[in-house]
């Protein structure tokens, strides 16, 4: 298997070392990685509390929003930190978009939650 340059720096960022605030590139790449994944987790479990608040027919909608978001926002953080790519810190550039992306997302879902679908 042939693994991408992102791929395999996103792999060392996971298992290659722990993370450290402050300490070394591959340890601070790994604390990206780390809050990348507990901003998911919560975003995932965010998603599933507005879905079962939602009536049958506004899932749907939520649903495709939710894709068009998790696409939009990969693409979005590839092309801001496509200038990095060859940098060692390229992961926790790119975690860190991530991050800020579905911190924006968790206040657009926290208002499909409290008022319903946008009009």
């Amino acid at each position: 298997m042939v693994l991408t340059a992102f791929q395999g720096l996103q792999a060392h960022a996971q298992a290659g070392s722990d993370c450290v605030p402050g300490g070394t590139v591959s340890q601070t790449n790994a604390c990206a990685v780390k809050a990348f994944q507990l901003a998911d987790t919560d975003n995932q479990i965010l998603y599933g509390d507005v879905m079962r608040a939602l009536s049958a027919h506004e899932r749907p909608t939520l649903r495709k929003d939710q894709a068009e978001w998790t696409r939009h926002r990969i693409q979005q953080c590839k092309q801001a930190q496509a200038g990095f790519e060859a940098q060692q810190d390229w992961p926790r550039r790119y975690h860190e978009c991530l991050v800020q992306q579905i911190k924006a997302r968790d206040a657009v879902l926290k208002r499909w939650l409290h008022q319903g679908p946008p009009q």
